[in-house]
């Protein structure tokens, strides 16, 4: 694969909705010889996901801006601007934007290619989607919810 070097513009990356979550693809997998997949989430208080596992990745859950609750495994903690949360694979998680005001996280997924699952589960019809539906698209992308 031929990897170029990539700035980009405050606004520019591929901006979804994934879900609810707000999320702004800056370098993908062909971006990053597949090493990782970049995101910016930014979200209003009460946007969440879940509690679920990944089988094929490691994720750092960098916040930006505003407060974020994560559990990772059994501890619950908010996190604030400048804190972080790493998650191997293998290991249940859940985060919810809490508090007052929108929350900006800077999301690296290592290895890369999620960003396909999250174009796929962005193209699903308007309103709160199917759960079903969900978890089977998630499980394609070794990923299942608790």
């Amino acid at each position: 694969m031929n990897v170029h070097a990539k700035i980009l513009e405050a606004e520019a990356g591929v901006q979804l909705v994934v879900i609810g979550d707000h999320q702004r693809i800056l370098l993908t997998g062909k971006d990053t010889n597949q090493q990782f997949t970049l995101i910016e989430q930014l979200n209003q208080p009460g946007t969440g996901v879940p509690r679920h596992v990944h089988s094929r990745e490691d994720e750092v859950f960098h916040v930006q801006e505003g407060e974020v609750e994560f559990e990772v495994d059994d501890n619950v903690q908010v996190l604030q601007a400048g804190e972080l949360a790493y998650v191997p694979r293998g290991v249940p998680h859940s985060f919810k934007v809490v508090g007052n005001a929108p929350a900006r996280v800077l999301l690296s997924i290592f290895p890369a290619d999620i960003e396909d699952m999250f174009h796929e589960l962005a193209q699903l019809p308007p309103g709160p989607p199917e759960f079903a539906q969900v978890a089977e698209i998630c499980a394609e992308y070794g990923i299942h919810f608790l």
